[in-house]
């Protein structure tokens, strides 16, 4: 008998959780609700809400946008999208994670401080990923994003450096930044740097290891856009091999089956239970 097991650690995270409750209690209410790019990046999940009402807009048509109600997802935005809503008399239903609000704020306060001109305000993140731009948009535009070790090498170690981290990013890649601008800053000049990764999303690296390394195979359930998914399914592979990445039943490879003896289903924080049980019956019915 093969064994088939849903990893108990993986789905939403609080965050999400969160925006699609707002989501759902306000169609139910009934009324128009937009929501200012997709909710999560899980296009299964977008697609239930659509169906149930949610219209899914880009930047381009929020700024048209006039008398309306617009949901902000749970990765932040910008000063510069409340200022629109304000002008366009468009009520925002504010869905920001709270981890990533504290981390805008405190962006928000180092960028106003009078020696903010004269340090250099890193954000270690995905450029052009919703969360990173909300927490730049702090900065006036002005915070240096960098995605990877080699990038902090071409930070000026004559000027003070602040780092901060996008919450869902690997924290060994965050200590190895921290690690590197330490030895290299010149004497004299200030170094501070801020661990903002969400902890819900940190503590499942351990856990995802763990389960990943108790199976043959792996499904790894994500939306290819999610960036949290990209980091956790790499550390499925780096423990298992035999990990696959899907976003839905159709793309189960049935020749992965033959000859397993234990298949694991996991996902991102973005990734809705109810999708990875029916990747887990799916499997189930072809065995």
């Amino acid at each position: 008998m093969v064994k088939v097991e849903i990893d108990e650690g993986s789905g939403f995270c609080f965050g999400v959780v969160t925006a699609i409750n707002k989501a759902e209690e306000e169609l139910t209410n009934g009324g128009t609700l937009y929501c200012l790019g997709d909710i999560v990046h899980n296009s299964r999940e977008v697609e239930r809400l659509k169906e149930m009402g949610l219209i899914t807009i880009n930047h381009d048509e929020f700024n048209r946008l006039h008398n309306a109600k617009v949901l902000l997802r749970a990765h932040g935005e910008p000063p510069e999208t409340y200022a629109i809503a304000c002008r366009n008399n468009i009520e925002i239903i504010d869905a920001t994670c709270p981890v990533v609000l504290r981390l805008q704020k405190k962006i928000k306060q180092e960028y106003g401080q009078e020696d903010g001109g004269e340090k250099q305000i890193v954000i270690y993140g995905k450029n052009g990923h919703a969360e990173v731009l909300g927490l730049v948009g702090q900065t006036a535009g002005e915070a240096i994003v960098i995605e990877k070790l080699e990038e902090a090498k071409k930070l000026d170690f004559s000027r003070s450096i602040r780092l901060y981290s996008q919450t869902t990013k690997s924290l060994d890649e965050f200590q190895d930044i921290v690690e590197y601008i330490k030895k290299h800053i010149s004497p004299g000049v200030t170094f501070e740097y801020y661990d903002t990764i969400c902890r819900q999303v940190a503590n499942r690296i351990p856990n995802i290891r763990r389960f990943a390394a108790s199976h043959d195979l792996i499904f790894f359930v994500s939306g290819k856009k999610s960036s949290n998914g990209k980091m956790l399914f790499s550390e499925c592979k780096k423990v298992n091999p035999n990990s696959h990445l899907i976003d839905s039943a159709e793309e189960i490879d049935n020749s992965l089956l033959a000859g397993m003896n234990s298949i694991g289903v996991c996902g991102a924080t973005s990734t809705p239970k109810w999708l990875m049980e029916e990747i887990s019956e799916t499997i189930k019915s072809r065995l």
